[in-house]
């Protein structure tokens, strides 16, 4: 493995939405990106996905984890089988519990598998170092936002966001000369996005996720419900911070009186508001928030965000990127950085007390 110059690297994440596998290759050098290569996604079936969701929330030696890994290493072996000429794979694993204060962090998968099953040098566990010396573990992408912003030439201080099951974002000054420099950076998760909202689906009307928007755009928010929310302390808490899936778990609950379409306006309403309640956290006023993940294709949810937030806010490939690919990339890239033993997160992204290079590497015999 060369120890400088460009690789090509294939990442894979599977994240809290519980949908699938996505996976993608980008030719670099850990700073800089110079091609994106091809992408490839493994849905997790109906069944895969009851098997993982029994496993939320549990920790390694719990009784659900190990049938949960075994659909995770076989969903990722599938998918990443299709991909030729990478040279280092980044392996996320599936988030099933993340306690940062407490416990620590679990991502089941165990990458040595993947090592020995494509052949190729795998580096995973991602989080775990950060999170043993007292930072979130979380969020992770910022080193590989910084390095997008560079690459669509942004030349003032612009956002990242990311809509998963948790919502994240990343606030970068691209002038900065690195991304551990000071204040080039601040990342934190901004609270409850998908999740609730597909659980929702799931829970009331046996559907995976609210297609477009649909349902939460024929019923009406309640407003009071959503700024009651934005009362837990979570909200004002400096930055840098994290949530598990499950911490804003009891919010269905609350809303057993409404309707499936008001609760599911209300929902998508919070995923928003959240998001506008992080802006007074940002060091400076943001030009732009690009939006990757999968809320970016819930038009109900973005019109929310444009509603309360007075900014150009617009998907990732109004700039020419892959939303449904970019956290893929961005262990792909973040691996090539855990392989030249360089920093993947900094106090102003996860809270650690220094610069972390997180992730353990597995060679294929």
């Amino acid at each position: 493995m060369r120890k400088d110059g460009a690789l090509w690297a294939l990442g894979a994440m599977s994240g809290t939405s519980l949908d699938g596998v996505d996976a993608a290759m980008i030719k670099t050098d850990g700073h800089s990106i110079y091609a994106f290569g091809p992408s490839a996604y493994r849905p997790y079936s109906p069944q895969e996905q009851e098997v993982l969701r029994a496993a939320l929330g549990q920790w390694p030696g719990d009784p659900d984890v190990e049938p949960a890994a075994e659909i995770v290493e076989t969903a990722h072996a599938e998918v990443l089988a299709r991909f030729s000429g990478a040279e280092l794979l980044g392996f996320h694993g599936q988030t099933l519990a993340h306690d940062p204060k407490g416990r620590g962090t679990h991502q089941c998968g165990n990458g040595a598998v993947l090592a020995e099953a494509l052949g190729l040098p795998t580096v995973w566990d991602f989080r775990s170092s950060d999170v043993t010396i007292g930072g979130q573990g979380a969020p992770l992408a910022p080193f590989y936002h910084y390095a997008l912003a560079r690459f669509i030439g942004a030349t003032e201080p612009l956002a990242f966001l990311n809509l998963g099951g948790v919502g994240n974002i990343t606030w970068i000054d691209p002038t900065a000369p690195g991304p551990e420099s000071p204040g080039a950076l601040l990342a934190f998760d901004t609270g409850p996005a998908n999740a609730p909202i597909n659980d929702l689906m799931r829970d009331r009307l046996g559907e995976t996720h609210d297609e477009g928007g649909a349902l939460a755009a024929t019923g009406e928010a309640d407003e009071a419900f959503v700024a009651s929310v934005l009362k837990d302390p979570y909200f004002d808490a400096l930055p840098p911070k994290s949530l598990d899936r499950n911490d804003f778990a009891g919010l269905l609950d609350r809303l057993d009186m409404l309707s499936d379409e008001d609760a599911a306006a209300t929902l998508t309403a919070l995923a928003a508001a959240a998001v506008a309640a992080g802006q007074i956290h940002f060091p400076a006023p943001v030009t732009r928030i690009l939006v990757t993940g999968g809320g970016r294709h819930n038009p109900t949810l973005m019109a929310e965000l444009r509603r309360r937030i007075p900014v150009q806010i617009d998907p990732v490939e109004a700039v020419g990127l892959d939303g449904d690919m970019l956290e893929a990339q961005a262990f792909a890239f973040l691996a090539v950085r855990v392989l030249r033993k360089m920093a993947t997160s900094s106090p102003d992204t996860t809270g650690a007390p220094a610069l972390v290079g997180g992730g353990q590497i597995s060679r294929p015999d």
